[in-house]
């Protein structure tokens, strides 16, 4: 089943020529529209399905600086400060909750390497602290863990999922972008070797720029036009409880369960959390891009076998389509995977073993979302080469939620050719596509 998404008002009719036109309406889509009306640009977002229907509503709702990769620190930070600001600026409550995440463990390992991540992260001036083993008991109440210690970053937080880009869409909308949902875009025409207008099913915008945050199908848009962007995705399944009592006003992960805190009252639960690879015909073609981080992950992925997405969604083979038929991006308004129901018993007796206090917890829903992924773990965020016009934000790798208002205002940066908010060297699309040495994955 789908979240329960906050809906945004629709603009039926197109516009004839904008600025810029955002295909998807994710979190970093709608953060490039926000970033562009604020710039005075005529944006145009244009979305298959509804803003935020996918991912950016299917996730634990972090909004963190913590453990991420050391690429996405600067950022990671510049986007934590844009969610402190958020509700207020959009004139709307986004959820956002600065309660700070907590991290605690029992392996000595996993202790030291978020040891290492603070030493590293304080030349960012990120200002997470370890815990010792009392410290890390005493900030898990309620918990009867034995923890050898853990980590705190006080100034992360938590946003909901639910309303939060919604809430930004319409702010957008106030300003002047226009909105346009049920109406997938089914192609890029260019002139010159520049962009020139896009296609969609409801008519012709034209436009001198495009940018592609279309999440799990990014690669193959791009793919319909001759370009190169490596790019798979996993299954991840998570659900919510039922309101109870209250261990935790921010976020805690623990070996056994990750518990983040909703305005409901219940919690976002992500027990077991392993993910699902599937065999799709795009999978495959990138393995050997991947192959890296399929290693350097392999204890948190499930390996599924060919089922219906080889044939059919963001990753299976559909060739050049014309742009005046329906496509498959109309036959998947909504990307809506299965969950994986067998979680859910599992991970309430791993509240309730973790937390007593929460006994008679209940599900409350469940649902599961298509994390698109690089080949790095680090998203693309960046202009495409040999196509005037034509810029990417995708491949967020579990991480698009949190950095997502952040990554709108660089790729508004790129399109409009201000001066970049951080660097972008590190999101550059060629990268990936050059012959560059791909580098390991850094954390999650």
């Amino acid at each position: 089943m789908s979240p329960p998404v906050e809906r945004v008002l629709n603009d039926l009719d197109l516009p004839e020529a904008v600025d810029v036109v955002i295909i998807g309406a994710g979190v970093a889509g709608i953060g490039a529209a926000y970033a562009l009306a604020q710039k005075g640009r005529k944006v145009a977002v244009v979305e298959k399905g509804i803003v935020a229907g996918e991912q950016s509503s299917r996730n634990w709702g972090w909004c963190r600086v913590q453990n991420r990769d050391e690429r996405e620190i600067p950022l990671a930070l510049y986007s934590r400060e844009l969610w402190a600001g958020m509700s207020e600026a959009v004139e709307a409550d986004t959820g956002f909750r600065r309660n700070g995440l907590v991290y605690v463990t029992r392996d000595p390992a996993e202790l030291a390497q978020w040891e290492a991540w603070v030493n590293m992260a304080r030349g960012y001036q990120a200002h997470s602290r370890m815990l010792s083993a009392e410290e890390a008991r005493a900030m898990t109440p309620g918990n009867n863990g034995q923890w050898i210690g853990g980590v705190h970053s006080p100034h992360d937080g938590r946003a909901e999922p639910f309303i939060a880009v919604p809430a930004i869409a319409s702010a957008a909308r106030r300003m002047g972008v226009t909105i346009h949902q049920n109406c997938a875009v089914r192609g890029m025409e260019t002139t010159g070797g520049a962009v020139s207008a896009v296609v969609t099913e409801k008519g012709r915008i034209r436009t001198q720029a495009v940018l592609c945050a279309a999440g799990a199908w990014s690669s193959m848009f791009c793919r319909r036009h001759g370009i190169d962007l490596p790019q798979s995705s996993v299954v991840s399944t998570i659900f919510t409880t039922t309101a109870a009592p209250e261990v935790t006003d921010g976020g805690v992960y623990t070996p056994d369960v990750t518990l983040t805190r909703r305005l409901d009252g219940g919690y976002i639960v992500a027990a077991q959390s392993r993910v699902r690879a599937e065999l799709t015909p795009q999978g495959l073609r990138y393995a050997r891009k991947f192959w890296k981080t399929f290693k350097s992950r392999r204890k948190s992925i499930d390996l599924g076998f060919i089922g219906r997405s080889f044939f059919d969604g963001p990753e299976a083979l559909h060739g050049k389509w014309s742009f005046d038929r329906p496509t498959v991006f109309e036959r998947h308004r909504v990307l809506d995977p299965t969950p994986k129901r067998s979680v859910v018993q599992p991970g309430l007796e791993a509240v309730v073993k973790s937390y007593p206090g929460l006994a008679g917890i209940k599900m409350d829903q469940i649902w599961a979302g298509w994390i698109d992924s690089t080949p790095d773990a680090v998203p693309v965020i960046s202009a495409v080469e040999g196509t005037a016009g034509f810029f990417i934000a995708t491949g967020f790798s579990g991480h698009g939620f949190g950095i997502g208002p952040g990554a709108g205002r660089l790729a508004a940066d790129l399109i409009t050719g201000d001066t970049p908010v951080v660097d972008p060297t590190p999101y550059r699309w060629s990268r990936l596509v050059d012959g560059s040495l791909i580098q390991n994955p850094g954390m999650m």
